[in-house]
């Protein structure tokens, strides 16, 4: 019974969301239809989905994120497929979307580019929230590429897709520049826990700022005048990020906090001087 798998995978240890996701994966139904498993708790599950089950947890018992053991993760209400090419999309990330689309609201056609594009997440959330944005997105890694090509694909939704180092051959002008960059310090306590993702996505020098450092310098010679820098960054990051976009001459610098609070985000404007 369905019960009954849900009671086994939490007696080996796992917690009862990922538990539920599982059996719901297992059974062919949407992750999040947690409802369906209560009106259906006394439904049997078949071999097949058993042994599925039994993998997985043995997966999940190992760290393994769930997005990776079902390939795939809702970001903005899309759909995405994703796999240890990657990170798994977060939920704090939709804070940078929800802000890069507020800023371009009075620019129907505005050009946009992801930096660090990963699965795609933000560059198809953007694309999909307004389908007359320019979007451009950028990865180093040719296997992220292929991943967010493949969500591109699948979700219908048009994305100009380069392999480069940030914004090395992105001409200007852009409207804006959004980017959720590897930020974690290479001596961070919480590695071990992520160890299945990607390490290059994720951590950049001893303060967590190399990346961000390069993306605010190159963004001045690709931003119009008025354009828009924003940066996602860890959760003490916010003072940091808002004193390298002041001192490379951004205006209105600011920071956008996410569901719990947290500084997640900041960004700035860039105003040419003639």
């Amino acid at each position: 019974m369905i019960s009954q798998a849900i009671d086994t995978l939490l007696t080996h240890g796992l917690d009862r969301l990922d538990a539920q996701m599982l059996v719901l994966h297992a059974l062919g139904r949407p992750v999040h239809d947690r409802a369906w498993l209560l009106l259906h708790s006394d439904a049997a599950v078949p071999a097949l989905a058993q042994s599925w089950l039994h993998q997985a947890m043995q997966r999940r018992l190992a760290g393994e994120p769930v997005a990776y053991i079902t390939g795939h993760k809702e970001f903005y209400g899309l759909d995405l497929r994703v796999d240890a090419r990657v990170l798994v999309p977060r939920p704090d990330t939709e804070t940078l979307v929800d802000w890069a689309l507020e800023i371009l609201t009075p620019m129907p056609h505005a050009s946009v580019v992801d930096l660090g594009t990963g699965s795609g997440a933000i560059a198809l959330a953007l694309k999909h929230s307004r389908p007359s944005l320019q979007v451009q997105a950028v990865d180093y890694s040719l296997d992220a590429l292929a991943v967010a090509q493949g969500n591109a694909q699948r979700l219908n939704l048009e994305v100009r897709f380069h392999l480069g180092s940030w914004l090395d051959g992105i001409p200007g002008p852009l409207d804006a520049i959004v980017s959720n960059p590897p930020y974690i310090r290479d001596d961070d306590e919480h590695l071990p826990a992520l160890r299945h993702e990607p390490r290059q996505a994720l951590t950049a020098g001893v303060d967590g700022l190399d990346d961000i450092r390069t993306i605010v310098a190159q963004a001045r010679d690709r931003l119009r005048s008025g354009g828009w820098l924003l940066l996602e960054h860890g959760y003490d990051q916010g003072p940091s990020v808002c004193a390298l976009l002041k001192t490379a001459g951004f205006a209105h610098v600011q920071s956008r906090s996410d569901l719990a609070g947290i500084a997640r985000c900041s960004g700035g404007m860039w105003l040419r001087t003639l």
